[in-house]
């Protein structure tokens, strides 16, 4: 995917945290469709941080208890801008063709 355009993932620190207090073990989390949880006698467990989808938050939308959370999106935003991704993403999906106009 061209969220990044080469940029290292582990340098974007984004991915969520789960609030053990608030956590009802609704389970909602678990529908991740890129493993970041793991299911334990105590609920989830955060287990792959880095597989997280830059941006997504859909995990602490629907979590019942409200546990869920992620970090200020202002600060991603910032490292987009620094590093140029922005347009590096733009030229990527240009390349994938995804930018273009049906003629």
């Amino acid at each position: 995917m061209s969220w990044l355009s080469g940029y290292p993932r582990e340098n974007i620190k984004w991915f969520p945290t789960i609030d053990t207090e608030k956590c009802v073990k609704c389970g909602m989390c678990m529908n991740c469709g890129k493993g970041v949880y793991k299911w334990t006698e105590k609920g989830p467990e955060i287990v792959q941080p880095y597989n997280c989808v830059i941006g997504c938050t859909t995990c602490g939308n629907l979590c019942l208890g409200n546990a869920v959370s992620f970090p200020d999106i202002q600060k991603v935003r910032e490292i987009y801008k620094r590093e140029g991704i922005w347009a590096k993403v733009k030229k990527q999906l240009e390349q994938e063709g995804k930018l273009q106009f049906n003629k």
